[in-house]
C-alpha cells in the first residue's frame, strides 16, 4: 500500500466534492479517475500530493513515499532551457545544476561563478543527480539543451512529464495528460506509460488512453468514490446496473413518502389518533429526502439543421498548396457528398487547420483544382476557443445581449437554452472567464449549435468534454443529416462517428481513406523503423510464415543473431497466445463474484497485460532492426 484514505470529507463552499469517501493506492497499479466536469477531479489529485488537505478524514501515506505531479496546462512563460525545466523537479540541489549546466552551455569563463556552483553541487550530492536529469531526457527524447519555449505543445508536455519522472517518484499523478496531444504523442505516452514502474493515477476523459492504461477505474460522482475493478467496457456494464439500482430505490423511497405525507394531511379525527412514532418517521423521511443528491441531468444537445446543401460539397483535383518553402498539401484528389463525415488525421503542426481553409474555399491553392458545392451553410468550432467575451457572463456570450435566441425556428430564452449544456442559472451568469476547459467547449457548442447549418466543422472538439457529453456528441453528430468535417485525436471519437479520413502521410501527401482511424490503420501504407506517428500494426498476420515455408531456411539477416531471428519468429505466436488469455480473463473478471475474487484475477490481467505489452515492443524493436 502506498497511500489510503478513509472517511474523507470536503466541501467548497456549498458544493460537496468528497463526502466520507475511501480510497487505497497500491503499487503498480494504474488507476484512472473519471467524473463529470467539475466534478473534483484535479482537487482529488491536489488530495494525494498534499497540496490540499481535506476537512475531515484520515490519510495514510507511506514513510518516505515520493509522488510527482504533471499538471492539466502547460504554465505560461516557462523560462530557461529543457535541462532547466526538467532539473526544476529536483528541489533545490536541480536549481544549483540548473545554473551550473547554463553557464557550461554558454561558455561561459566565469570561474568564480562556476567554482562557487561546484562547490554548493558537491555539498549537496548533486552530481549523481546530474546523471539523472540526462538519463531522463534521454528517457523522454529530449535535447537537453533546447529552449523550452521553442518546444511544440505536444513536446513542452513531455519535458514537464520529464519534470515529473526525475525524482524517481512512486506515485504519478497525471491530470488531462492527452490534452491538445496529437495521436503521435498519445500512442508515445501510452508506451511510455506501459513500462512505468511506479504506480499512476490519472485522470482523462479519452477512452482508448483509458482502456489501453487502466488497471483500476475509480469514479467521482456526487461527492462519491466508486472503485470499478476491470476495464471500461466492465465499468459501463456495472455502472449501468448500480443506475438502475439506484434508480429503483428512489422511486421506492418516493411512494412511502407520498404515502406517509397524504397520512398526515388526513382531517381532523385522524389528528386525534395520530402515531408519534409515524410522525418522526415521516420527518425523518422529510430530512433524507431533503439530504439525498439525485444524479445530474444529461446535456440536451440539439443540432440546428438548415436547408440541405447541394450533392456535392467539396471536390478538390490535384490540389497543391504551400507556405513558403514547405509544401503543406500535394496532389490532393478528393470528392466530398452531402452527408459525410469526414474526419481530418495528422501530428500537431501538419497543416489540418489549413486544409480545412482549402476545403472551404477560404484560401487559393497554388496549383489544382478545387470546387465548393452550393447552399453550404457552414458552423464552424475553433480549436481556440476564441470569440469569447472573457469578462461578459455566459449568457451574454449566447445571447448577444438578447433574452431569447431562435433555436431551431422556435424562441428560446437563453437562461433556458444554457440548462440543456448544464448551466445552472447561477453558473450562467458569472464571468466567462472564471469557466473550466469543459464548460467553455460546452458553451461554445450551444453557440455552435443554435446556429442553422448543413456543414458543421470542428476542429478539435473533443478536449475538456467529459466522457458523458463526448458520448452524447457522437450520438447526435452521428444522427444529424448535414456533412460534418473533424479535425481529432481522440482515437475512439473518430471511431464512432466519422464515415472517411483524409490522413497526412508526410511530404504534404495526404491519404483518403473509408472507415474511422482503426481502419485507417489497418489500410495506411506501413510506416519504416522510427517513423513517428503511430503504434505498429499488429504482427501476426504479417510476420507468421505461411503453411508451405514453414520448413524453409530462414532469410539470411545481417543484423539479427540466430538467436534473435528465431525469437522474431515465435513471437507472433506469443502475443496471439496472449492475447488469448487476456480475452478469457477479461471474460472472468466480468463473472466474478466477491472483491477477493475480482482482485486475483485483476492481478492476473495485469501480469498478461504486461507482458503483451513487452511482447509488442520487442516484436517492433527486432522487426525495426530486420
Amino acid at each position: 500500500m502506498l497511500l489510503r484514505f478513509r472517511d474523507l470529507s470536503l466541501n467548497l463552499g456549498s458544493t460537496v466534492l468528497l463526502e466520507r469517501a475511501e480510497l487505497t493506492i497500491d503499487r503498480g497499479e494504474r488507476v484512472c479517475v473519471i467524473g463529470r466536469n467539475g466534478a473534483g477531479k484535479s482537487t482529488l489529485l491536489r488530495l494525494l500530493d498534499g497540496q490540499m488537505q481535506a476537512d475531515e478524514g484520515e490519510f495514510q501515506r507511506e514513510p518516505g513515499l515520493k509522488v510527482a505531479r504533471l499538471a492539466q496546462d502547460v504554465p505560461p512563460g516557462e523560462p530557461g532551457s529543457v535541462f532547466d525545466v526538467v532539473a526544476r523537479g529536483l528541489g533545490e540541489a536541480g536549481q544549483v545544476l540548473a545554473q551550473y549546466h547554463a553557464l557550461i552551455a554558454s561558455g561561459s569563463e566565469d570561474m568564480t561563478s562556476l567554482g562557487r556552483l561546484q562547490t554548493r553541487i558537491e555539498a549537496l550530492d548533486a552530481w549523481t543527480l546530474d546523471q539523472r536529469v540526462h538519463e531522463t531526457l534521454s528517457r523522454v527524447e529530449l535535447p537537453a539543451d533546447a529552449a523550452f519555449s521553442s518546444l511544440s505543445g505536444g513536446l513542452k508536455r513531455r519535458a514537464l512529464l520529464a519534470q515529473a519522472l526525475v525524482s524517481d517518484p512512486d506515485l504519478l499523478l497525471l491530470d488531462e495528460p492527452t490534452n491538445h496531444l496529437d495521436i503521435e504523442s498519445i500512442a508515445w505516452l501510452e508506451a511510455f506509460l506501459l513500462s512505468f514502474a511506479g504506480a499512476i493515477v490519472f485522470v482523462t476523459h479519452d477512452r482508448a488512453f483509458l482502456q489501453r492504461l487502466a488497471t483500476r477505474i475509480v469514479e467521482l460522482d456526487r461527492g462519491w468514490l466508486t472503485s470499478w475493478p476491470g476495464d471500461y467496457a466492465n465499468y459501463l456494464r456495472r455502472k449501468e446496473e448500480r443506475r438502475h439500482a439506484e434508480a429503483q430505490a428512489n422511486a421506492q423511497f418516493d411512494k412511502v413518502l407520498a404515502q406517509e405525507e397524504a397520512w398526515i394531511r388526513q382531517g381532523i379525527e385522524a389528528r386525534r389518533t395520530r402515531n408519534q412514532g409515524r410522525v418522526e418517521r415521516l420527518m425523518q423521511l422529510r430530512r433524507e429526502f431533503s439530504q439525498r443528491r439525485n444524479e445530474a441531468g444529461k446535456a440536451k444537445i440539439a443540432i440546428t439543421e438548415a436547408q440541405s446543401s447541394g450533392k456535392l460539397v467539396v471536390e478538390a483535383r490535384a490540389v497543391r498548396f504551400s507556405r513558403g518553402e514547405r509544401v503543406i498539401v500535394r496532389g490532393l484528389d478528393t470528392v466530398i457528398l452531402r452527408g459525410e463525415k469526414i474526419g481530418i488525421i495528422g501530428p500537431n503542426g501538419a497543416g489540418k487547420t489549413t486544409l480545412i481553409q482549402l476545403l472551404l474555399g477560404q484560401l487559393a491553392p497554388d496549383e489544382g483544382e478545387l470546387r465548393v458545392g452550393s447552399n453550404l451553410q457552414i458552423a464552424y468550432f475553433d480549436q481556440l476557443r476564441a470569440g469569447l467575451d472573457e469578462n461578459a457572463p455566459v449568457f451574454e456570450n449566447l445571447g448577444e445581449g438578447k433574452d431569447f435566441i431562435e433555436v431551431g425556428g422556435q424562441q428560446r430564452h437563453v437562461m433556458s437554452y444554457l440548462q440543456d449544456f448544464l448551466f445552472t442559472p447561477d453558473r450562467a451568469r458569472s464571468p466567462t472567464r472564471i469557466l473550466s476547459g469543459g464548460e467553455r467547449s460546452r458553451l461554445l457548442l450551444a453557440r455552435l449549435f443554435a446556429k442553422p447549418s448543413n456543414l458543421l466543422v470542428l476542429d478539435e472538439p473533443t478536449n475538456d468534454l467529459d466522457i458523458e457529453t463526448l458520448e452524447l456528441l457522437e450520438d447526435k453528430l452521428t444522427e444529424y443529416d448535414g456533412t460534418v468535417l473533424m479535425v481529432s485525436h481522440d482515437r475512439a471519437f473518430l471511431n464512432n462517428v466519422v464515415t472517411r479520413c483524409l490522413a497526412f502521410e508526410g511530404g504534404g501527401r495526404i491519404g483518403d481513406y473509408v472507415g474511422g482511424y482503426d481502419d485507417w490503420l489497418r489500410q495506411r501504407p506501413q510506416p519504416s523503423a522510427g517513423t513517428a506517428g503511430n503504434p505498429p500494426a499488429k504482427p501476426a498476420a504479417a510476420a507468421a510464415p505461411s503453411p508451405g515455408s514453414r520448413n524453409a531456411p530462414a532469410p539470411p539477416s545481417k543484423s539479427l543473431s540466430a538467436k534473435e531471428w528465431r525469437e522474431l519468429e515465435q513471437l507472433p505466436a506469443r502475443i496471439d497466445t496472449l492475447e488469448k488469455q487476456q480475452a478469457e480473463l477479461a471474460g472472468q473478471l466480468s463473472a466474478a463474484r466477491g472483491m477477493a475474487a475480482a482482485q486475483s484475477v485483476q492481478s492476473e490481467l495485469t501480469k498478461v497485460a504486461d507482458a503483451l505489452a513487452q511482447a509488442y515492443a520487442r516484436w517492433e524493436a527486432l522487426e525495426a532492426r530486420r
